[in-house]
């Protein structure tokens, strides 16, 4: 799912990487766009593709308004989030999709690790991610690598019964921590990122760091929000890895037996 507003210059080549993975199973592409001003609706109209969906609030309601509209639309078995500032590879998804696939793990975030295939603007946005996970990680008891990811794979029954408050970029913090008081630790497989600066259009400022504190804490003591998973979800069993038979060597068989040179050991 793909939130957008005013993002002329990145939308048309994030939806032709989308629109282009090959993955194991049927996907979909829901663009939500949130009010954009500039030429965004209009390079929206031009895209023509089975697997794309485009919804336009009227509006600009904000991220987290866009992420409910994007979640009560969405089919399947899963909802994941991405950005349509150019910020994140789509060569990543498939392989947030293969822990899910194997059984590992149901929900998977792509963290973005200073020195792995990261490019940060500035040392203040790493600086003010670290320091949020960081109390993230203390008020659950999580060890969370990246907080503020926009890769987010969560199944859509758990999705569809958090009620999000959050209708800015506060809802990605509000996602997560309602996670984290149900119990469910994300899965992390590190991904690649490219910041852009505020000339090129980043939009996250102090106020919203400050804001995702104070999320963080009204989650954490709200009764109001569940401490346990929805009805009608329930946590993979973890299948771990596949064991495969190892060769060994076979006992030298006696003159009158057949020998074969490896024989498999279970």
């Amino acid at each position: 799912m793909v939130s957008v507003y005013n993002e002329q210059t990145t939308i048309a080549y994030v939806l032709d990487d989308l629109l282009a993975l090959e993955l194991p199973c049927p996907f979909e592409v829901i663009v939500v766009d949130d009010g954009s001003q500039d030429g965004t609706a209009k390079i929206l109209a031009a895209f023509r593709h089975p697997q794309l969906r485009v919804i336009r609030h009227e509006q600009n309601r904000g991220k987290g308004a866009a992420l409910g509209t994007g979640i009560a639309a969405a089919t399947g078995t899963h909802f994941l989030p991405f950005d349509a500032d150019s910020e994140y590879d789509a060569a990543d998804i498939p392989r947030l999709m293969a822990p899910v696939a194997s059984g590992r793990a149901d929900v998977v975030y792509g963290a973005r690790i200073a020195g792995m295939n990261t490019v940060f603007s500035s040392c203040w946005y790493p600086v003010g991610s670290w320091a949020t996970t960081w109390a993230a990680n203390i008020l659950f008891r999580s060890r969370l690598k990246d907080l503020h990811t926009c890769l987010k794979l969560v199944p859509l029954a758990i999705t569809r019964q958090m009620p999000l408050r959050e209708s800015g970029f506060g809802a990605d913090t509000e996602i997560t921590a309602r996670l984290l008081k149900m119990g469910l630790r994300p899965f992390e497989v590190p991904v690649s990122y490219h910041g852009r600066t505020r000339a090129e259009g980043k939009k996250i400022r102090v106020r919203d760091g400050v804001r995702c504190l104070l999320v963080l804490l009204w989650v954490r003591l709200s009764r109001s929000v569940p401490a346990s998973t929805p009805v009608g979800y329930s946590k993979p069993a973890f299948q771990g890895r596949a064991r495969h038979p190892r060769p060994v060597r076979a006992t030298p068989a006696s003159p009158d037996q057949s020998s074969p040179i490896l024989v498999g050991e279970s």
